[in-house]
């Protein structure tokens, strides 16, 4: 991955970010990058792409690659590429090269890491070779250690620097034209797939990446659903949950729903309608100081709200979410940490989702919430409200019982050509409120059903 931004400024980047681990922690620290993982033998494997927290600091995706942080300086760790390499792979900078672009203070063959590396605190790579390589070359392991670093690189990572937000910015750009793209694919499309196809089209044809695997659908109750076989019939409503990744890791992540018709059907329009009522109202809500908690707790009951005027649900909307009914519709929290990861630093479990003393309610509408901290001014988050008929909720003979004062069955039944609605939005808190990164991507019923129905 190369940078978005000129290497003069990719340089004075890097180093802040180090100056700031530096104020946090008195320790050394190694962060590995990782290396490719084979498919099916060793030389095919699988696209590489840095562990996130290799990234924040050295800048670029280097595999098979270390660095080590003491003080705000940074040594590099990387072997030359072998002559052979230069037959399948083409020239290749240099060790020395690359320590320049990334502003290290010194470089040196990886076979040199271990004699700087005893003791040293980390943070846990995701592929298992990496993972047992740290074992034997750090010596003395001391995970109150690891943790202090965890905790401080969580601290840098919630707040987002000017050259994050501006790499997060060109990934949101680029995934609102590959949702135009899809809207507007869908009149001539047949398959799921087809649709697909043109929005990541869009994506890698500005030599990015998707932040994760896309989900394009018309089984929107399935939540992660990456099957893209189904046909597409004009009562459907087609979910397409698709985010691009800047060259530098940095992710977006949107989500919106649309009839594949071009129109909305009354009842499609009506539940829309009571999503895009929560969205507006979460978004309106986020400033510095609000906890995201209560944010999801707005969406729950405008949500809830909605659902009892539409006479899906039966009560006082503020009853039934603290009975946790409306999660019978709405299963997920509203939204997420985002940056280098689509969901960030959740390889570091509830660390980060979570403030210090906070864990996971075991309720069954807060149990999903992946984020419960006070938001702050340079935190990027989603926010994502959704309505779901998922069978395997709405069928447990459990929670038709536990639940059976709260819905109207048969009214649900009106609703059956909605299986799953979710709008989804990039939002910036700033010092006064915040910025809807991806507002340039409609929300409004009757945009959607514009950009669908221009090439219908």
């Amino acid at each position: 991955m190369t940078s978005t931004v000129a290497p003069s400024a990719l340089v004075e980047t890097l180093r802040q970010r180090r100056q700031r681990l530096a104020q946090r922690i008195d320790f050394p620290v190694v962060l590995w990058s990782g290396q490719p993982v084979s498919r099916n033998f060793p030389a095919l494997t699988y696209p590489f792409r840095a562990s996130s927290h290799f990234l924040y600091f050295a800048g670029i995706s280097l595999p098979n690659a270390a660095i080590r942080l003491d003080g705000g300086r940074l040594t590099l760790f990387l072997d030359e590429a072998s002559p052979s390499a230069a037959l399948w792979h083409g020239p290749t900078p240099s060790r020395e090269d690359l320590a320049a672009t990334l502003g290290a203070d010194a470089a040196y063959p990886l076979a040199e890491l271990p004699r700087f590396a005893s003791g040293v605190a980390t943070l846990a790579v995701q592929d298992a070779a990496t993972a047992a390589e740290q074992l034997p070359i750090r010596g003395i392991i001391q995970p109150a250690q690891d943790k202090a670093l965890a905790l401080a690189v969580i601290a840098l990572r919630l707040e987002q620097d000017a050259a994050a937000i501006a790499d997060i910015r060109t990934a949101a750009t680029v995934s609102v034209q590959a949702h135009r793209a899809g809207m507007a694919a869908t009149g001539t499309a047949t398959t799921e797939a087809q649709v697909r196809a043109a929005m990541e089209q869009v994506i890698l044809s500005h030599n990015l990446t998707c932040a994760y695997n896309s989900i394009v659908t018309v089984h929107g109750e399935v939540l992660h659903n990456e099957q893209y076989h189904h046909p597409l019939q004009r009562g459907d409503l087609l979910l397409a949950d698709v985010g691009a990744e800047a060259p530098t890791g940095w992710a977006s992540d949107i989500t919106r729903t649309w009839p594949v018709s071009g129109q909305f059907s009354p009842t499609q329009r009506a539940v829309y309608d009571v999503v895009l009522a929560a969205h507006d109202a979460c978004i309106a809500k986020a400033a510095p100081e609000v906890e995201y908690r209560d944010i999801h707790l707005l969406a729950c009951e405008v949500l809830a709200m909605g659902l009892v005027d539409l006479g899906i649900l039966q009560g006082d909307p503020v009853g039934l979410v603290e009975r946790d009914a409306h999660a019978l519709f709405f299963p997920h929290g509203v939204g997420h940490l985002l940056g280098l990861d689509v969901h960030d630093m959740e390889d570091l479990g509830d660390m980060a989702g979570y403030a210090p003393g906070r864990q996971r309610s075991d309720r069954f509408g807060l149990g999903y919430l992946r984020l419960d901290r006070p938001l702050q001014a340079g935190m990027v988050v989603t926010i994502e409200p959704g309505f779901y008929q998922v069978p395997g909720i709405l069928q447990d003979p459990d929670r038709r019982d536990r639940y059976r004062d709260c819905v109207n069955w048969d009214r649900l039944e009106d609703f059956g050509d909605v299986r799953g609605i979710r709008i989804e939005d990039d939002v910036l808190v700033t010092a006064t409120g915040a910025e809807v990164l991806t507002a340039d991507l409609p929300t409004l019923a009757s945009e959607i059903e514009a950009i669908v129905q221009s090439e219908c």
